[in-house]
């Protein structure tokens, strides 16, 4: 079962790590930005991952501390990208690093032993096994489609999805997943997840909502086909 290889202090959030993963826009407005959270959390989104390019380290800070505040009265998880300090700083419950953000032993010593250190494995099969030998808590691949946001980046493909269930943590799929092709993903194994553009890049928030609860509907649906 995921989550099985994982420590103690670290299960209850591990658990938690199922079902759609929502990474934040570039949003410099910081209440604009809560409320289109606010409605994924609505629409039943179980984490977000506070994600920006462009934000002044000000900014990133406040964001990121409304953000966390917000999911945790959600009940949701709350997971920064790239920047452990500021993961420390608010309460996050995790850190999400790639090849560039420092190591996974950096990550566990500033966040604790309770804290979440998730992995960008990309197409590298290695690389996931490394990271959770190395302790990573949740290991994430892709992109499994074109992307708007990273549209240069690697594919990979999708048996690596089934395959990661030997690793025994949650498995995060990312790159160009919407609501049509995400079940492809989570029939292949997938825990969760990643959309940016398909719940956000909505002109009206009550459209964020329902992008995020179509999405999540596909995790309730395989619940009830594994119980039946």
């Amino acid at each position: 079962m995921p989550g099985e290889r994982i420590e103690a202090p670290r299960r209850p959030r591990v658990a938690r790590l199922a079902g759609l993963y929502a990474l934040t826009p570039d949003v410099p407005d910081s209440a604009t930005l809560v409320a289109k959270v606010a409605m994924a959390l609505a629409g039943g989104a179980a984490a977000i991952q506070y994600r920006t390019t462009s934000a002044s380290a000000a900014l990133r800070r406040e964001q990121a501390r409304l953000l966390a505040g917000l999911c945790a009265r959600c009940g949701a998880l709350f997971i920064v990208n790239d920047d452990v300090g500021i993961a420390r700083e608010v309460g996050a419950d995790g850190v999400h690093i790639g090849e560039d953000d420092g190591g996974i032993a950096r990550a566990r010593a500033t966040l604790g032993p309770d804290r979440l250190v998730g992995v960008s494995c990309y197409d590298d099969w290695e690389r996931a096994r490394s990271a959770i030998d190395a302790g990573a808590d949740y290991v994430a691949f892709g992109s499994f489609f074109a992307s708007a946001t990273k549209p240069d980046a690697r594919r990979a493909d999708t048996s690596l999805l089934a395959r990661a269930a030997s690793l025994h943590v949650p498995v995060v799929a990312i790159g160009g997943i919407t609501s049509a092709n995400a079940a492809t993903l989570i029939d292949a194994g997938a825990t969760a997840v990643a959309v940016i553009g398909d719940v956000f890049a909505r002109d009206d928030l009550p459209a964020i909502e329902r992008a995020a609860a179509s999405i999540a509907a596909l995790f309730a649906k395989r619940t009830v086909s594994e119980r039946s």
